[in-house]
């Protein structure tokens, strides 16, 4: 914990990546003095990720957890405080809201930004840990430029195994899409587009049991698959290996308060932050099932700030009018 916090906050922000970090940056500068709660993985995804090309402003690949790390500086040298806890319950029918903490107890705010993020949904196998950030991935945007003229494999039978193997055409020499079953639940357009591709391959009614590889550092070489049918055992040669699951939104904490889509991310105003409830706004990952990248989460981490700013600036006019 940076500094002890009040048992009061004007603002509190509820998570510690691109977007928590730079809703506190603009926050802080506007002199709201905001509380930033790290959660149970402080830094979020970019924490895992190793070479990131994709950041504005850096000429050469910068470490993820580095980038998090200066975010956090930046937001703390200009008066952020952080607490490294975990919010264990919410109460957000009334304000001040509450907050209730698993180490510093009760904290109260006049307006809360949730940017708690998302979690990519993976497979669960020792290997899959193993590679993580070697040829493991689940972000065809952030690391398919790595794989350059090599061929990888995407797992998934939904729109975004498809659209991450499409995108991977532009890299990979080769893409084979494994699917535990004889048909893709993706969009039909997609499918079209994905059978049509000279560069694609589909693997069906397979399912990954292991990845290959070794090293120091760590570097795929295959996949081990299991026929779904018959229980088969077969291996299939790759560099990479692109995990396409789905996403699941941070979002258990505030069920039955916070408005979601049918997805599960949190409903925001269309070209804003602002939630069902006045005075809590939502940026980055938990908001975002369309784009879900480090720079899409900072803007909306500088929206939220700014539509809090207001929020509670014109909560003060008001009171100061009556």
């Amino acid at each position: 914990m940076s500094s002890a916090p009040s048992r009061h906050h004007r603002l509190v922000i509820l998570g510690s990546g691109p977007a928590g970090w730079t809703a506190a940056v603009y926050a802080a500068r506007a002199m709201l003095e905001p509380l930033v709660i790290s959660g149970l993985q402080p830094g979020g995804q970019l924490t895992i990720t190793t070479d990131v090309e994709n950041y504005p402003g850096f000429a050469e690949p910068i470490q993820g957890p580095w980038l998090m790390e200066q975010m956090q500086t930046q937001a703390e040298r200009m008066g952020t405080k952080t607490l490294f806890d975990h919010v264990a319950k919410v109460d957000l029918s009334r304000r001040p809201f509450v907050l209730e903490t698993e180490s510093a107890g009760t904290i109260t705010c006049d307006a809360l930004v949730i940017a708690t993020g998302a979690q990519a949904k993976w497979l669960g196998l020792e290997s899959e840990e193993h590679f993580k950030g070697y040829g493991v991935s689940a972000c065809a945007t952030c690391d398919g430029f790595f794989f350059k003229n090599k061929q990888v494999v995407v797992v998934g039978g939904g729109n975004t195994a498809v659209e991450e193997a499409l995108f991977l055409t532009n890299f990979a020499s080769k893409v084979t899409v494994v699917h535990r079953r004889e048909g893709f639940r993706a969009e039909r357009i997609l499918q079209d587009r994905l059978f049509a591709h000279p560069k694609v391959e589909v693997v069906w009614n397979a399912a990954v049991a292991e990845i290959l590889g070794g090293g120091t550092p760590p570097k795929v070489h295959g996949v081990k698959l299991v026929d779904t049918r018959t229980g088969q055992p077969s291996e299939l040669a790759c560099d990479g290996v692109f995990v396409a699951i789905g996403h699941a939104p941070a979002t258990e904490l505030f069920r039955g308060q916070v408005d979601t889509r049918p997805s599960g991310y949190l409903a925001v105003k269309p070209g804003t932050s602002f939630t069902n409830i006045p005075g809590v706004f939502a940026a980055g990952d938990v908001a975002d099932e369309t784009y879900r990248q480090a720079v899409t989460a900072a803007g909306m981490g500088c929206m939220a700030a700014l539509d809090a700013e207001r929020f509670l600036a014109a909560e003060e006019a008001a009171r100061q009018a009556a």
